[in-house]
């Protein structure tokens, strides 16, 4: 069984930063695409960042120059750091990765429980 934890949500002023912290825990052999997704109070989840094994990092535009996603692969865990917060940021932000338990096992996609981020103006 494979969990992720994330950490790191709260209350901020328009302007703060907040860095969002993702661990993966449990039978794990890989984990490939790693990823950020939100969902505001009445609208669809989106994909806000996205980083693969091989490092390929994806923004939606509205966070460009102003968020950075990493990983730390010795630590199963991936990171958000959110600069610049804007009240339009405000949302619950949740993890995603892409694991594969055993070698040659099927890749499993996994959702953490969320975290949420309010920025207030």
């Amino acid at each position: 069984q494979v969990q992720l934890v994330e950490s790191g949500g709260g209350l901020v002023q328009a302007g703060g930063s907040l860095r969002l912290s993702c661990a993966a825990s449990g039978i794990i052999f890989s984990i490939n695409a790693m990823g950020w997704y939100r969902q505001a109070s009445g609208k669809q989840r989106e994909l806000v960042a996205s980083i693969t094994s091989g490092g390929m990092i994806n923004y939606v535009d509205s966070v460009k120059g102003r968020f950075t996603i990493s990983r730390d692969d010795a630590k199963n865990t991936v990171y958000l750091q959110m600069n610049s917060l804007e009240p339009e940021d405000t949302a619950v932000y949740y993890c995603n990765a892409a694991i594969e338990a055993r070698p040659r096992s099927y890749v499993i996609s996994y959702w953490g429980q969320g975290t949420p981020v309010t920025v207030s103006s």
